[in-house]
């Protein structure tokens, strides 16, 4: 899963269609995962013990009333485009590191991870830029969830990258070679807190889709500031300047705030206050707001405190690691 440092909303269409958007997020060590399994009978099986659903479906018949939908929907296309429509019985079994509508990309790691999967058992010509794409159509074309294409691309490569969002769906990640000592003071100073609210990111992310093309442009103006905060917010990482970061971190709350009124919160401008008050340098929301998960940017040797504080007042905040490695999958 990934925290989205800077840019978030400019991965959206028709934004990065008409003007391109630009991310930086970083991966760091909570994951999607998915096992598949062969059954000893005619049937496929979709299993997520993390929210307690399984169901089972005969191998020839509909699939269309399952409610674990992501499974559907990544066995459904991958048998279709790469396993010649030819249904193959299994098992496929999922669990994920944090709650749904966490702002950390969960649901996006999922389909990779699924993706990555399959591809493995059909044997599919897919590299990382592949299987992103994929997860991102069968998400957002082929299953109808709203949202844009940035968790995809981080799930897929892993690492802090920029990614870039162009016309005609092209997209260009370009990872951050960090030196040793700025991706441990990066790594550092990042602190994750769960606001203990889910959210539903499609409504927030409906009004941000109308507001692009309002005629007051408000939206668009935020976004602007979004992409260019994102500009500025790799160079701060390159040079490890966290009071820097800190700086475009709060700016980019503020602009993020402007292209959605569900954005924030009661509860999330309270956290918020605390971590400053606390110690933290600056902080926003992960993902689209609303709810799921906080981040603070604190110097190092104030990490321990801010924690502390934080969970002392009821909250559930943790270190993270950054982690370089994208999708990966194995058989044995």
């Amino acid at each position: 899963m990934r925290l989205g440092l800077a840019g978030g909303g400019t991965d959206l269409s028709p934004y990065c269609d008409q003007y391109g958007g630009a991310t930086l997020n970083v991966t760091i060590d909570r994951f999607a995962f998915a096992t598949l399994l062969p059954t000893d009978r005619p049937l496929i099986r979709f299993v997520a013990d993390d929210v307690g659903m399984a169901e089972e479906f005969d191998l020839d018949g509909p699939l269309d009333t399952a409610k674990l939908v992501l499974h559907r929907g990544v066995y459904e296309r991958m048998i279709r485009d790469f396993g010649g429509g030819i249904r193959i019985p299994m098992s496929i079994a999922t669990t994920v590191d944090a709650p749904s509508g966490s702002g950390l990309g969960s649901s996006s790691a999922l389909v990779v991870a699924l993706v990555e999967a399959m591809r493995a058992v059909l044997d599919a010509p897919l590299g990382p830029y592949d299987v992103a794409k994929l997860a991102f159509e069968i998400e957002r074309i082929d299953l109808g969830l709203a949202g844009g294409r940035q968790d995809q691309y981080a799930a897929a490569f892993g690492g802090m990258n920029f990614i870039e969002y162009l016309a005609n769906d092209r997209v260009i990640v370009n990872p951050l070679r960090l030196n040793a000592g700025v991706r441990n003071e990066v790594e550092t100073s990042i602190v994750t807190c769960y606001t203990g609210q889910s959210r539903e990111s499609a409504s927030i992310i409906t009004e941000q889709v109308k507001g692009m093309t309002a005629a007051d442009g408000k939206t668009v103006e935020a976004l602007h500031k979004l992409k260019s905060d994102a500009i500025d917010m790799k160079a701060a990482v390159l040079n490890g300047n966290i009071d820097e970061m800190a700086r475009i971190l709060n700016e980019s709350w503020l602009a993020k705030r402007a292209t959605a009124a569900a954005v924030a919160n009661q509860r999330i401008n309270e956290m918020l206050e605390f971590g400053l008050q606390e110690g933290a340098l600056g902080g926003k929301v992960s993902g689209a707001g609303g709810g799921g998960f906080l981040f603070f940017l604190v110097h190092p040797e104030w990490r321990y405190r801010l924690i502390t504080s934080l969970n002392a007042a009821g909250a559930m905040a943790s270190p993270v690691k950054i982690v370089e490695r994208g999708c990966e999958v194995w058989q044995i």
